[in-house]
């Protein structure tokens, strides 16, 4: 029911609000980001009621939202339900995860003046298909890799740059979600998991 048959005056910060409630929002995302940067304090405050943290950086120009920790809860704040729920991404999208933020530290290391780290869906199956039982069929592994990545664009890690080639544009979320220090462990991990590709690694990725 509206408060006096009427909604409260319009807020320019709600546009923001909703879009970091439906993912990661980027400096390339037209208007809202200005929006989100102008107002970040009402956003803070308005999402630390609801038991979420505002995450903005600025510097590598995106923002998202993460359920806040039990340990981080002031008094009162248990009693609210879980916003979002943490998942576990499955073996061929923590691999493609993982094979991107790697992708994209060679690239910041190497590619100063480059504002884009893009990669062709060529060039990803290469190094795909090492982490796959030997003898499977290309059409499978091209498949397989098809689908991660369509996960992953849901999840707005990636997105499409180029249809011919088929390319890749790699989000610098990734950098958020995937540490350079656990690279190494990770990639070991999913070495070791390749035979049972079980989605089970200690370290892996998680998704609100």
């Amino acid at each position: 029911m509206v408060l006096n048959g009427a909604l409260p005056d319009f807020r320019d910060w709600s546009v923001a609000a909703v879009r970091l409630l439906q993912g990661v929002v980027y400096l390339d995302d037209g208007p809202v980001w200005g929006i989100l940067c102008s107002n970040k304090t009402r956003l803070e405050e308005y999402f630390a009621r609801l038991g979420l943290a505002l995450v903005v950086d600025e510097a590598e120009g995106f923002a998202f939202l993460r359920q806040l920790e039990d340990d981080e809860l002031e008094k009162g704040y248990e009693n609210l339900p879980k916003l979002f729920r943490k998942s576990r991404l499955s073996y061929d999208a923590t691999l493609l995860c993982v094979l991107l933020r790697d992708e994209l530290r060679r690239f910041e290391e190497e590619q100063v003046e480059d504002q884009r780290c893009v990669i062709k869906t060529s060039e990803l199956l290469e190094s795909w298909k090492p982490f796959f039982p030997a003898g499977l069929d290309d059409v499978k592994l091209q498949r397989s890799l098809k689908a991660a990545l369509a996960d992953l664009e849901e999840l707005k890690f990636v997105r499409l740059f180029t249809k011919e080639p088929e390319e890749w544009e790699l989000r610098r979320i990734l950098k958020a979600r995937i540490p350079v220090a656990k690279l190494e462990s990770l990639l070991q991990q999913l070495r070791e998991a390749r035979p049972e590709r079980s989605g089970k690694l200690e370290e892996g990725p998680r998704h609100a």
